[in-house]
């Protein structure tokens, strides 16, 4: 069995997947009606919509196929190291997965076909694949049939990045902090994890607007966006809430450790204030909320507690 390697591109391309939070999200109807146009039009068991992490192949969509597998066994792996699709008409006369767990067991893949799924940067995310466990034919009109099913999975990555980010500095806005933080929780409460919400209510937008213009004012938040990203972990969630108030849910992250995260990254801004020589002192109020093991991991009330209290910190 030949393991895939990795794209030219692996760290921007999981940077990229990552930023788009669809990783470990529930089923929606505009994947699985895809998913079914595919085994429909091609007749297949198998169909699925699949996006390829740093150690596994994710399946968003499914028939026929498991929620996740390691990534060093699957085909779609593979498939995202080539703008073109890839057809395996018989995998039994095929040296690079003749002998792959996937063939020799379930599903017991004897065809395949897939084709990447392209992020507007140009990275490939993952796979339209369809499988089935008897060889068969695959020609240039079934490959442009599937092009069309993968331009509309496209589409509707598209969409839904614009539904859930905020445009201004690319983190969730707050339907999708919503969405993303409460699907962590859920996670957090099934593994008995201790979670950490923090709300930043930035102080002296509207002056930094006043005295040295809204572009200005745009580059600060911007600014603390990307502070954000850099002082915390891929895993956590990040947010714009409303024009100066920002959001992080950290999961897996008790109380204790919380504290010091927040005295690092408040180092971290003032530092970045001081090193480019901001016309303006990035400055703000927080507001802490937690959920112990056993506890409440309702996602509302740790963001209103958390916003009330930033609120009051900030008089």
């Amino acid at each position: 069995m030949k393991k895939p390697e990795l794209p030219v591109d692996e760290m921007y391309r999981l940077q990229v997947l990552h930023h788009l939070n669809i990783l470990d999200t529930g089923n929606e109807e505009r994947f699985d009606r895809l998913t079914r146009l595919a085994k429909q039009m091609f007749g297949t068991k198998i169909a699925a919509i699949s996006f390829i992490d740093t150690n596994r192949q994710w399946v968003k969509s499914e028939i026929g196929l498991a929620r996740e597998y390691p990534r060093d066994i699957t085909f779609c792996a593979h498939t995202i190291l080539d703008n073109d699709p890839m057809v395996i008409n018989d995998t039994h006369a095929d040296s690079r997965f003749s002998d792959n767990p996937l063939v020799l067991g379930d599903p017991k893949i004897r065809f395949y076909a897939g084709y990447p799924i392209r992020h507007v940067s140009g990275s490939l995310l993952g796979t339209l694949s369809i499988a089935d466990d008897e060889p068969r034919g695959f020609d240039d009109d079934d490959l442009r049939c599937m092009k069309d099913i993968v331009d509309l999975v496209e589409n509707e990555l598209a969409a839904m990045q614009l539904t859930t980010q905020d445009q201004l500095t690319g983190l969730l806005n707050e339907h999708g902090f919503e969405v993303l933080c409460q699907n962590s929780l859920n996670m957090c409460e099934r593994l008995n994890a201790p979670a950490s919400l923090v709300f930043f209510d930035l102080r002296g937008l509207k002056t930094i607007n006043l005295l040295q213009g809204n572009v200005e004012g745009d580059r600060a938040l911007v600014f603390f966006a990307e502070l954000l990203r850099f002082g915390f972990r891929d895993s956590d969630v990040l947010a714009r809430l409303e024009s100066d108030k920002f959001a992080v849910l950290m999961s897996n992250t008790p109380i204790a450790n919380t504290q010091d995260i927040l005295h690092r990254f408040k180092e971290r801004v003032d530092r970045y204030s001081v090193e480019n020589a901001l016309p303006y002192t990035l400055d703000y109020c927080i507001g802490v909320s937690w959920a112990e093991p056993e506890g409440d991991y309702d996602f509302g009330q740790l963001l209103d507690i958390a916003r009330n209290l930033a609120l009051k910190a900030k008089g």
